[in-house]
């Protein structure tokens, strides 16, 4: 279903248009979990790396999920979202069945006693951020497609397939932005 011009908030996503060609956020989907008048926040979340949460961090409970790259912002730190709700203690609902954060010592107490599965919970290394007006210039400039969220595309879908995918179940006038050519000029 194609979006009809929704306005950025908490919960929603921004799809780059395929012209985007900014390294961090080319092709990519983030999800805010910010928006308000001092700005926004989200993490990216088709930007995986080729590292495991437990090579990142020390004495982390043996858990197989890939980081994913979160933003330009503050790569040294760690961010999550998952599907936990009140499970894990000081968490954010950013959506329906969607949550950001919560007590970390409870999250790694979850892991050891596997009461949470690889398909509930995505980690990022950093955020992306847009000050106050940012965001909305960037929209002006055609650089974003605001859409409405389905928890399974945020968690499960493969990163490598969830830009296009999205693009495509947005309808027609989006699924030809899906085929667009990452480097035109060689066509």
């Amino acid at each position: 279903m194609a979006p009809k011009n929704l306005r950025p908030k908490k919960g929603r996503l921004l799809i780059s248009k395929p012209y985007l060609h900014d390294p961090y956020f080319k092709r990519s989907v983030v999800l805010l979990t910010e928006h308000n008048k001092e700005g926004s926040v989200g993490f990216i979340l088709n930007k995986q790396v080729d590292l495991n949460i437990g090579e990142a961090i020390e004495e982390f409970p043996e858990f197989e999920s890939k980081l994913f790259l979160g933003g330009p912002v503050e790569k040294d730190s760690l961010y999550y979202i998952h599907t936990m709700g009140d499970t894990i203690s000081d968490s954010v609902q950013i959506a329906k069945g969607i949550y950001w954060g919560g007590n970390f010592e409870v999250l790694k107490v979850l892991i050891e006693n596997k009461k949470i599965k690889q398909s509930e919970l995505k980690f990022f290394m950093g955020y992306s951020g847009w000050s106050s007006d940012q965001l909305a210039h960037e929209l002006k400039n055609d650089s974003w497609i605001v859409a409405d969220i389905n928890k399974t595309d945020i968690i499960n879908e493969l990163p490598e397939n969830l830009w296009a995918n999205l693009l495509r179940g947005m309808g027609k006038d989006y699924a030809v932005l899906a085929n667009f050519p990452e480097h035109p000029s060689l066509n």
